[in-house]
């Protein structure tokens, strides 16, 4: 039986990616953080056949005891900060687990395991506010948030391992995805959970920042379908994951609003507070070499997705009520 750990297990990757690896035979192995997890409401439904170990990338000792213990034969690096705006506020916490967090499993990787497959979860949040997309793995990597420095540092240290210790360790450089199993601070699931809220008449409108701002948004389990394929290579290599299309917040409150038989703009407001200071405007990703070398391909509509998330929502929601 293939074995697989799973950092960050809880979190929305974490849980699909554990779903689908339980769906292959493997042994799950999933750490879990006493002082840093969001719950295990994602892995709820499937607990019973997962092995959960407490453990913490801020622990190098409760790292090395699972590793020694399960001898995985792939290591998936999905724990971290990912909230862009608390990077702002925790920028060394932030830079302790998305960077230094990544060395410390890379060094154990090549100590104790050095024949398992690594994989880094890298955000495309790197490659900050390009002049021009779509952007390829050669894209120059400009980070413009503590957040995205971070990420760019696993990214470089996850190449360096591969480099000089012949490790196969990949980076996965992520677009946004998103799904019924995104936390509400972020904006898709903010706009879907709201809009159910209005409907149902809990709440009467929905703030949000810049309608214009636009992401190359996919769906989160075609995602993690691509990170498992990237450890079934010969050859490890990184791979930009995204669906090579833009979209805006307005696009998402207009169907999500429209699923629900309402006019978005008679319930949204903007507020300038909420509006980021970076411009991505050319943000969306090219991902090509992942469709012609891992024969990956996106499964989900944009609209497909926004609609799932909405009827989560309303389930959820009703649930509540009762």
């Amino acid at each position: 039986m293939k074995k697989a750990l799973i950092t960050g297990i809880t979190g929305q990757d974490g849980s699909y990616l554990a779903e689908l690896l339980l769906e292959k035979g493997y042994q799950v192995i999933g750490m879990v953080s006493q002082e840093h997890d969001i719950g295990e409401k994602n892995i709820n439904s499937f607990k019973k056949r997962l092995v959960l170990e407490t453990g913490d990338l801020l622990d190098k000792q409760s790292l090395e005891r699972i590793i020694k213990k399960y001898q995985p034969g792939e290591v998936y690096n999905l724990g971290a900060v990912t909230f862009v705006p608390q990077s702002w506020q925790k920028p060394a916490f932030t830079f302790d687990v998305n960077a230094l967090g990544v060395i410390r499993l890379l060094q154990l990787v090549k100590d104790l395991s050095p024949k398992a497959k690594f994989f880094q979860a890298t955000s495309a949040k790197i490659f900050g506010s390009p002049d021009k997309g779509p952007q390829t793995e050669e894209s120059s990597v400009q980070p413009a948030t503590p957040y995205a420095v971070s990420k760019a540092c696993g990214h470089f240290l996850t190449q360096n391992f591969r480099d000089h210790f012949n490790l196969f360790a990949c980076s996965g450089i992520m677009y946004n995805h998103e799904s019924e199993r995104r936390g509400k601070e972020f904006v898709t699931r903010k706009i879907t959970s709201t809009a159910v809220r209005i409907k149902l008449g809990q709440v009467k409108k929905l703030v949000l920042g810049d309608l214009k701002a636009k992401e190359d948004w996919g769906y989160a389990p075609d995602y993690v379908e691509a990170m498992w394929l990237m450890l079934q290579q010969d050859r490890a290599d990184d791979y930009i994951l995204a669906t090579g299309k833009q979209h805006s917040v307005a696009d998402i409150c207009q169907i999500a609003f429209g699923y629900l038989d309402l006019d978005w703009k008679k319930y949204v407001v903007t507020d300038k507070k909420f509006v980021r200071k970076e411009k991505e405007q050319n943000f969306f990703g090219n991902p090509s070499k992942a469709k012609k070398v891992l024969g990956w391909q996106p499964k989900t509509t944009f609209k497909q997705m926004v609609e799932k998330m909405v009827n989560y929502d309303w389930q959820l929601t009703k649930e509540e009520q009762q």
